[in-house]
């Protein structure tokens, strides 16, 4: 049973505990803000705050920060996301009050001096410069952007170097009172202290944050109802392609059965259907795979790879063939049975991912205030009919919606 606790501050932050019998800690502080929520012009915004956390607070410098728990070997990052900001940390269990003291002071007494925005936005022009280097990341954020076209969550999260190099204090300012709700950010913790003490520590620690209830602006996107295709030549050595389209949200009843059908497909493992017959069977890519991201309001599918140039049409039709199997064929009771074996293996083995685990319940008590046990997705993975995995696929591979980017080399 996935048994957690849960308890709310007087200013909103919620403190979820879940009991780990081991001398390591793991802690995550989850805020609901990322990248939609940048305003026109501020591309980039959310992520620029995430590294400017880490550099001045109104009692630590930047040495004291990174060595706050680097010195008791500790293990301290984040990152941001198209919804999301999310700091966490692994330590012995000794150290959840040294953590939390320092979350609480990054994340609500950070003071972002002039000379410190002006040396991370450099990092980041530096973190944008190398992601343009790497094709297989670029052409993902390419593709989400034509997926949601003038819409903030077509946006990179990164910024472009024209918006970081605008960012200032009073867009952070600005981003900060209006996003970071206290009611909206989750302290999730999973140590081997009891409830009790954790309760205490979060009382001390962030029970005199000010409390803050902006109301969140989101805009949902429009949907993508046709088919739209571009390819854009580019100086590398081979092509490029991700295929996908808009898919469920993740409250949506079919997020459990596109799970499973998107696993099924190009998921983890080599089993997958893709690679057995685009990788094995033909030898035609070294990278190929299928993703599904649900978001509060709609979600994205896709399906990349990376392949010589004289072999992309082929591995395109390939990829289409395999699409129109899972539309035009229903899973038999055999096949349906090993996906949802697979699956359901796949999501057990990822529990022992401590850190990512805690982050999940994060997630799921932010969006839904609830956590499922893993007994509860495994009812819904099992709950999938062969039915509604041929309704998910002739929905979501409807070619006469998907989306299409190829980066293809320059002649």
């Amino acid at each position: 049973m996935l048994e957690y606790q849960v308890h709310t501050l007087k200013n909103g932050i919620r403190v979820l505990y879940q009991h780990h019998p081991s001398a390591i800690s793991h802690c995550c502080m989850l805020i609901n803000a990322g990248g939609r929520d940048e305003e026109p012009a501020e591309d980039g915004l959310a992520h620029f705050i995430e590294h400017l956390l880490f550099k001045a607070t109104e009692k630590r410098n930047t040495a004291q920060i990174l060595n706050r728990l680097e010195v008791v070997g500790a293990d301290l990052n984040a990152y941001t996301t198209k919804e999301y900001t999310c700091i966490h940390a692994s330590f012995l269990r000794e150290y959840l009050g040294r953590t939390m003291d320092l979350f609480e002071d990054i994340i609500f007494h950070s003071t972002f001096p002039a000379d410190e925005l002006e040396k991370e936005r450099s990092v980041v022009l530096d973190e944008i410069a190398s992601y343009l280097d790497q094709p297989e990341e670029a052409i993902q954020d390419d593709f989400e952007c034509m997926l949601f076209k003038d819409h903030p969550l077509g946006n990179n999260i990164l910024g472009t170097p024209e918006s970081v190099n605008k960012l200032n204090r009073q867009h952070i300012s600005h981003f900060l009172q209006a996003n970071y709700n206290t009611s909206e950010i989750i302290f999730a913790v999973s140590s081997s202290d009891d409830f009790k003490k954790v309760v205490k520590l979060a009382e001390k620690y962030f029970g005199e944050v000010r409390a803050n209830n902006s109301l969140k602006k989101r805009i949902k996107p429009q949907d993508n109802v046709k088919a739209v295709l571009d390819v854009v030549q580019k100086p590398i050595a081979q092509t490029h392609c991700v295929i996908g389209s808009q898919a469920y949200p993740s409250s949506h009843s079919y997020k459990s059965g596109l799970l499973l059908v998107n696993n099924l497909l190009g998921g983890m493992g080599m089993s997958s259907r893709l690679n057995l017959e685009i990788r094995e069977k033909y030898g035609i890519a070294y990278t190929i795979e299928s993703n599904y991201t649900p978001l509060t309001d709609t979600g994205i599918f896709s399906i990349y790879f990376g392949t010589d140039a004289e072999k992309a049409e082929k591995a395109q039709k390939l990829v289409q063939r395999e699409l129109r199997k899972l539309k035009e064929q229903k899973l038999g009771t055999v096949q349906l049975h090993q996906a949802k074996q697979k699956f359901n293996g796949q999501i057990a083995l990822a529990e022992e991912n401590r850190i990512s685990l805690i982050i999940s319940m994060a997630k799921s008590l932010l969006d839904f205030n609830y956590v499922d046990s893993l007994e509860e997705v495994f009812a819904k993975v099992n709950a999938v009919t062969a039915e509604e995995v041929l309704e998910i696929s002739n929905y979501i591979f409807d070619n006469s919606r998907m989306t299409s980017l190829l980066f293809e080399p320059k002649e």
